[in-house]
């Protein structure tokens, strides 16, 4: 018997089992179920999924078309979480508990004239982000073995005092020597949270050409943060006041920062969790010299703003830094929360940890 015959024999027992198995029990029990519709119904329902399951794997195609979906909802799910992570809603109202208020006491007790709350704002999409704040064992899980790297002037200062605060605790006998340390004039600071193995080093970095030296740095040793909040800007608004040269320096240093990326993509690397401090909303009339007012005015804030924008180093514009939103912040908070129209009530830089803990759950796919 040739080769063919065999294989037309097999091809034919295989058809003539199809039909004894397969064919002929369907077509009884059609006959049966057609006597009972919710039963025929089922039934055809039943067999359609079963057919479905089996030959799924057949069809890498259509494998593949299910599992990029389920990938791109999950994504833009991430995405739109992210860019709804910096929406607070204030609430700013007289302090209750104070009586009284003494004019002669530094003008920064003012701000205690003030409670101030905050929650993220309401909606069905804010919802489903399910946004917390973590308390200090939570952050505590998240950043745990973490090397955190905060880099800038003195807001950066302010947002390191209030990661501290969150992680060691307000009340904590190390805050007092920690605080005296942090706010040491131009001055870098590190300190090894034990308990948790956190590594922080806050890098004094007011221009943007200190941010990226200190990212090829990092680059040079091969070394790089878990997390690393970086920004600046004032500085060079009342030093150097001019936007093109700030929109230049921002475009090299999201050079410097994607030509990093690529060697962090290995298993053994991995990629650093990128943030942008962003500037805070200067009210003019409170600046408190005359060359602040005149250097530092609304036409040039808004300028070193689109100078911002256009160098595409933030995530919203295709840029590798997620922004924390200390202008957004400012600006729904008010006067009320500043002393002196730049430097703001610690509670905006609690909000911006918070928000950057979050902005962390979402996009190392974590929850509490």
């Amino acid at each position: 018997m040739t080769l063919m015959t065999m294989l037309g024999a097999v091809q034919l027992g295989a058809a003539a089992a199809c039909v004894v198995v397969v064919l002929i029990p369907m077509v009884m029990a059609g006959w049966h179920l057609s006597r009972n519709r919710i039963l025929l119904y089922c039934g055809v329902l039943f067999i359609t999924l079963a057919v479905c399951l089996h030959l799924t794997p057949y069809f890498p195609s259509v494998s593949d078309f299910v599992t990029s979906v389920s990938s791109v909802v999950v994504f833009d799910h991430r995405s739109t979480c992210i860019n709804l992570v910096n929406d607070i809603a204030w609430e700013v109202k007289p302090n209750a508990s104070l009586h009284h208020f003494n004019p002669t006491h530094n003008v920064s007790s003012s701000l205690n004239l003030y409670e101030k709350r905050w929650d993220w704002s309401k909606s069905p999409k804010h919802d489903s982000c399910n946004f917390q704040k973590l308390s200090k064992s939570d952050a505590s899980d998240l950043l745990n073995g973490s090397w955190v790297v905060v880099a800038g002037d003195s807001q950066a200062r302010f947002f390191t005092l209030s990661l501290l605060n969150l992680i060691l605790g307000p009340q904590a006998k190390r805050m007092g020597s920690v605080r005296a340390d942090l706010f040491k004039r131009h001055s870098d600071y590190s300190i090894l949270v034990h308990e948790i193995g956190m590594k922080l080093d806050f890098v004094w970095a007011p221009y943007v050409v200190n941010l990226t030296n200190s990212m090829m740095g990092f680059k040079t040793k091969k070394s790089y943060p878990d997390v690393m909040v970086m920004g600046a800007g004032l500085w060079h608004m009342l030093h150097v006041n001019n936007a093109s040269n700030y929109d230049f320096a921002l475009r090299m240093l999201k050079s410097s920062v994607v030509s990093l990326l690529p060697l962090t993509a290995s298993a053994s690397i991995k990629s650093p969790h990128l943030f942008w401090l962003g500037m805070p909303m200067l009210i003019n009339g409170m600046l408190n010299t005359q060359e602040k007012r005149e250097k530092m005015s609304d036409r040039i804030w808004h300028a070193y703003d689109r100078a911002l924008g256009d160098s595409r180093l933030l995530r919203q514009t295709g840029g590798p830094l997620v922004l924390l939103d200390i202008q957004s912040l400012t600006w729904n908070c008010g006067p009320r929360c500043t002393s002196d129209g730049m430097h703001y009530d610690l509670v905006i830089y609690e909000a911006a940890v918070q928000v950057m803990l979050n902005a962390l759950l979402i996009e190392s796919h974590q929850s509490l």
